[in-house]
């Protein structure tokens, strides 16, 4: 059957080479003759013209300092080079002038053979050299890399003609979407889908955010918009989307040009990390490199979320760039937080980077604190199940969220609530509904035989942020719903009503259907599909909405770039065979950028 790229716009880039060219031998010989006869007339003339040193000093060794003109010509040599510097320059130039003649007598004295084969000595030393720096991107600070692209880029056609037809159809919109933020909005943080213009801010998103699946699209050289950042940008925003999608393009394509701007950018981000523990600023400016946190966030705190979530990037950098300091500071993170003491072993959602400890004692599986969490399983999966800390991290900390997090409602919709210094919120967001997708990817590692209990808390959690979503009028789920004052799944304030685009029950219903291959995952995701199709779909791209529960859609006029990144990719991985990116091989950032497991080298 006909292979298929990750995306519609992923295909193998094209790769011009060039060989250095090479002289004949006779061309060589009048070459050196003339170059002899060059360099004989130009010394001649500096040595026996009047005032050599003069010329000398104007010409070979004029710095572009302008003088005195006032100056004699001899005060003015003085001053500027000194009479002694003046001849020992004359002196090298002699030396230099006397090891050409006699290389290019040494040369002429051998057999044309043995010049013929310094020739072809010298041709391969220059193209091995240039092979070197061109592996590099021309950056000598990057090691070489023998890029083999990792298992699992390239996927089998489904072979179930409806599974293709429904594939075809996500391909399709994300091809609508991107010709949309193309057209209106290029070079825009993101897309006004009704008013046809971009929509700007600090964060230059939905370029970058998409690098992995529009990488070859493009068809120009990265260059990251320096101009974005002077000013504050997001440090865990601009790792996931930008740090993230430029090393998943590199994965996938082999373009060196995509590992050089990923490190580039990943030290554009360590001056975030100068606190007095390490945990980093929330926000940094590039340009100058000071950081602080959000005003709002319990005096000054950084964000369990935020500086929990550049785990995977950061290994990543240090793999590639060779470069340790990137694995060490994100390692120095969970020192941080193995010093401190967890109440009923939950992780609040705030730290202060200058004192070490705990702000306000909010707990969250979504918002501010979800992936955190993800990242914890995803770092032992990354490291090939060699990093045993964050396994260990992981699963006491699943353990205590279900101790004292998970809930079942009285109509038995299993849902996770939020904890607040003891008390619990019976409140479950949107962005939590990825935990479904991450109980069903750690339950083969689960201890004590926990594997089958994972899948159904992971099935369970599925269910559940099903549920929020046919429960309203236009089948699209709410920001966040509740299971209190007698409602449940449904959202019952005025500001946790919207939709916007966001990914999280897509996501878990990929993971779940790759998982148990229950073909209702694939019904329920075709369902949404359908719903953004009517609701969400414009002239100009796709919308958000303000309201799931009204009547008629009320269309917020923004195209997120996650749902580019994100929102159709899982719809197409959804739609898709097991063979493309194979978890065995691949895990996803939070953005959905995927990166390859780190496989322990057996060259050494």
């Amino acid at each position: 059957m006909p292979a298929v790229a990750l995306l519609p716009f992923t295909i193998t880039p094209s790769r011009k080479s060039s060989s250095p060219s090479a002289f004949r031998l006779t061309e060589k010989f009048v070459l050196l003759l003339v170059f002899s006869a060059f360099i004989t007339l130009c010394f001649g003339a500096i040595f026996f013209l009047p005032d050599s040193s003069k010329l000398l000093s104007g010409v070979f060794f004029n710095s572009g300092v302008e003088t005195d003109t006032s100056k004699t010509g001899t005060d003015r040599d003085a001053n500027i080079f000194g009479a002694d510097s003046v001849e020992r320059k004359l002196a090298k130039i002699r030396k230099d002038h006397e090891k050409a003649l006699n290389e290019a007598k040494d040369t002429l004295q051998k057999k044309p053979d043995e010049i013929k084969q310094d020739i072809l000595s010298e041709k391969d030393k220059v193209a091995q050299e240039n092979m070197v720096f061109k592996t590099n991107g021309g950056n000598a600070a990057l090691p070489y890399l023998d890029f083999k692209r990792p298992p699992g880029v390239v996927g089998r056609e489904p072979a179930d003609p409806e599974t293709r037809q429904k594939r075809d159809k996500v391909k399709e919109m994300m091809k609508f979407a991107w010709d949309s933020y193309k057209h209106y909005a290029w070079g825009s943080n993101e897309l006004k889908p009704i008013s046809k213009q971009g929509h700007s801010s600090n964060l230059f998103a939905s370029l970058l955010d998409l690098s992995d699946t529009i990488s070859v699209l493009l068809a120009v050289s990265v260059s990251l918009p320096e101009d974005k950042f002077n000013a504050e940008v997001s440090v865990f925003e601009v790792n996931i989307r930008f740090v993230g999608g430029l090393l998943s393009a590199f994965y996938l394509s082999g373009e060196e040009v995509f590992r050089k701007k990923a490190v580039e950018l990943g030290e554009k981000l360590l001056p975030a990390f100068n606190t007095p523990t390490g945990v980093p600023w929330a926000l940094l400016n590039i340009k100058s490199g000071i950081g602080r946190n959000w005003p709002w966030a319990s005096g000054g705190s950084s964000i369990l979320a935020e500086f929990g979530t550049l785990h995977l990037e950061f290994m990543h950098l240090s793999e590639l760039s060779g470069k340790p300091v990137f694995a060490e500071k994100v390692m120095n993170i969970r020192k941080v937080l193995n010093r401190l003491d967890k109440p009923q072993g939950l992780y609040p959602n705030y730290l202060n980077p200058n004192s070490g400890q705990w702000g306000q004692h909010h707990v969250s599986v979504g918002g501010l604190g979800d992936s955190f969490y993800e990242y914890l399983l995803k770092a032992w999966l990354m490291s090939d199940k060699k990093d045993e800390e964050g396994k260990k991290m992981y699963y006491d900390s699943i353990q205590a969220i279900e101790t004292h997090l998970i809930r079942k409602s009285s109509g038995g919709l299993t849902y996770i609530a939020e904890w607040k210094g003891g008390l619990l919120e019976h409140k479950m967001g949107h962005l939590t509904c990825f935990a479904g997708g991450m109980f069903a990817l750690g339950a083969d590692g689960a201890p004590d035989d926990k594997t089958g209990h994972q899948m159904e808390l992971a099935a369970e959690i599925a269910r559940t942020c099903h549920e929020s979503y046919t429960r309203t009028n236009l089948k699209l789920g709410p920001e966040a719903f509740r299971f209190d004052g007698g409602v449940e799944a449904i959202a019952t304030r005025q500001n946790e009503k919207y939709f916007i685009l966001r990914p999280e029950v897509i996501e878990t219903y990929m993971y779940m259907w790759r998982y148990t291959h229950d073909p209702k995952y694939r019904q329920w995701g075709w369902e949404a599909l359908q719903a953004l199709e009517q609701h969400c779909r414009v002239e100009g791209g796709y919308s958000g909405i303000r309201d799931v529960y009204a009547s008629h859609p009320n269309l917020d006029d923004v195209q997120q770039s996650f749902f580019l990144a994100e929102t159709l990719k899982y719809l197409y991985l959804l739609f898709s065979d097991d063979d493309l990116l194979p978890f065995e091989h691949w895990v996803f950032n939070t953005e959905a950028h995927p990166l390859p497991v780190i496989k322990k080298r057996t060259d050494k």
